[in-house]
């Protein structure tokens, strides 16, 4: 049977960013495996054309179990089944979150996790085009880019929360993330940069990386609590491979808790009920799902305001704390673009611009199970998104306000009619109706792995999973908490500092050896300390 160093579950941001890492050092052999195919489809590389790919044979195309404060609705919720993961079908916002974000991972047991532990690895992974900072790096390979040329009515918006008397903030991942101005895109010589793009294509060529696509994983391999390996399917027929050092599970939020629960590994009433030997009793996998609600005001425009070919259609944007509270992250985000993104039912215009807006702090938590033991199924999930009646009440009063945005004088020349909600939807009540029946996910679910020590995370500060060896779980899923704001940055984050936690573990690994050392605390009488890994 085959056997590498590591295997890598899923090629999406954080997995290539760990793929890419690990193959850095020559002696050392990565398989990566991704059940979708390789990036081919014309449309991943155009900026405009994402809303194509949802829905698309790129997409997984996950549906929530009916959402029961949203009118039972079952909620869309796309993820990428293609190389590049999600990274080649999202909107290629690089919003990286809020400082207190990160220091909160912190206080809740996870050392090296706050933002001062985090920000170098932003930086490592970043080629800004604006130039080297404090808060920005240019040696990266992820192209971090401004959009250009943005629509004349996405300036307006952000002159629009001047005049209200917001900050303007031109750079949202800068000393502080409160206040207006342009998004940045993860975009290089006017092509989405997603992470197979920037981390796997230069490195296709190393000896020591395998990438397979079309590869379905179907359960991990133990020998007692160890992860030996991977069982998958490919083209009809099972195979099975092995690893020397680890199993890096980066599957995502829906699909690594599915691939745990599968293999064993979750809350052991839950897998016994299923039919499931238990490996490990977990009880926090698939627990803990968090995901952003976004909600949005469509207006007709009296003219064209089309973005560029180039552009995502999300120019400009709005972070605020509803509260005041700036001790904590804002709990709303506002995006404005130069296109319709309307909900099912409401019929575009020729023209038109949206303002949506974002809760990035909310009440309710989510899970993630199985709906069969056929790992070809979907992984069954509920969001309980708008449990919590103040989260509803929030979102009336951000909708209220971006209704003033859009009336401020600046949107004279281009404010048409108000296709959605539609102006004649004005009391709290019938706002409150429209979002229920109107909402979305951002797409961004995350959490269904957490980090912590309490007793239902499912992984550690270094992202090794409780309970077992030999494995370790490197994507959105581990974040205990969602950050204020979009997640395909803090992915790839982890996927860095992930890769730095692996290499020094096996560096740990082979000096034990050499040394013949049996406790690796007995490392520090060679002088060497955690700081030199």
């Amino acid at each position: 049977m085959t056997q590498y160093d590591y295997i890598v579950i899923g090629a999406g941001s954080a997995g290539c960013v760990v793929a890419n890492r690990l193959t850095e050092d020559s002696d050392t052999t990565v398989l990566l495996l991704e059940a979708g195919n390789p990036d081919t489809k014309s449309e991943i590389h155009i900026p405009s054309e994402f809303m194509s790919l949802l829905g698309s044979e790129v997409d997984w195309a996950y549906f929530s179990e009916p959402e029961p404060y949203l009118n039972n609705r079952k909620m869309f919720c796309p993820r990428g089944k293609v190389l590049g993961g999600s990274s080649s079908i999202n909107f290629m916002m690089y919003v990286r979150g809020n400082h207190h974000d990160y220091d909160h991972w912190q206080s809740l047991g996870n050392p090296g996790w706050n933002y001062e532990g985090v920000l170098p690895y932003f930086k490592k992974s970043e080629h800004q085009q604006r130039g080297a900072s404090t808060y920005h790096g240019v040696d990266g390979a992820l192209s971090v880019t401004d959009i250009k040329p943005a629509a004349v009515v996405s300036q307006r918006f952000v002159d629009a929360c001047v005049s209200m008397g917001y900050d303007y903030n031109p750079d949202f991942n800068g000393a502080q993330q409160e206040g207006a101005g342009p998004y940045q895109l993860t975009v290089k010589d006017g092509k989405r940069h997603s992470a197979a793009a920037a981390f796997l294509l230069p490195i296709r060529q190393r000896s020591n990386l395998t990438v397979t696509t079309g590869t379905l994983v179907t359960r991990l391999l133990f020998e007692g609590t160890r992860a030996v390996g991977v069982e998958y399917l490919q083209e009809g027929k099972l195979h099975q491979v092995r690893v020397s050092q680890e199993v890096i599970l980066s599957a995502g939020a829906f699909d690594s808790p599915k691939l745990l629960l599968l293999s064993g590994i979750g809350n052991a009433d839950y897998l016994q009920a299923m039919g499931i030997s238990v490996v490990a009793d977990l009880p926090g996998v698939g627990q803990n799902l968090q995901d952003h609600l976004l909600v949005s005001v469509v207006y007709a425009a009296t003219q064209a305001v089309q973005p560029d070919i180039t552009s995502n259609g999300v120019e400009a944007g709005l972070f605020l704390h509803s509260e005041g509270d700036r001790e904590i992250a804002p709990d709303l985000q506002f995006f404005f673009g130069p296109i319709q993104f309307l909900p099912s039912g409401y019929a575009p215009a020729e023209f038109g611009f949206t303002g949506a807006v974002s809760l990035t702090r909310f009440q309710n938590v989510g899970s993630v199970g199985l709906r069969s033991l056929d790992p070809n199924d979907a992984p069954m999930f509920r969001m309980n998104y708008l449990q919590c009646e103040a989260d509803v009440q929030k979102l009336v009063a951000a909708l209220k306000l971006m209704r003033q945005l859009l009336h401020s004088n600046g949107f004279d020349e281009f404010r048409g009619k108000e296709i959605a909600p539609g102006a004649e939807v004005q009391s709290d009540e019938a706002l409150e109706v429209y979002i229920r029946d109107a909402c979305s996910t951002v797409y961004h679910p995350v959490g269904t792995c957490k980090m912590g020590t309490d007793s239902m995370a499912v992984v550690d500060s270094e992202l090794r999973v409780h309970g077992v060896e030999g494995l370790r779980v490197v994507d959105a899923s581990i974040m205990p908490t969602i950050t204020a704001g979009n997640t395909n940055a803090p992915t790839i984050m982890i996927g860095e500092k992930a890769a730095d936690f692996i290499k020094a573990s096996r560096t740990r690994q082979t000096l034990m050896t050499q040394y013949n050392i049996k406790n690796p605390a007995h490392l520090g009488y060679l002088g060497i300390g955690d700081r030199e890994w």
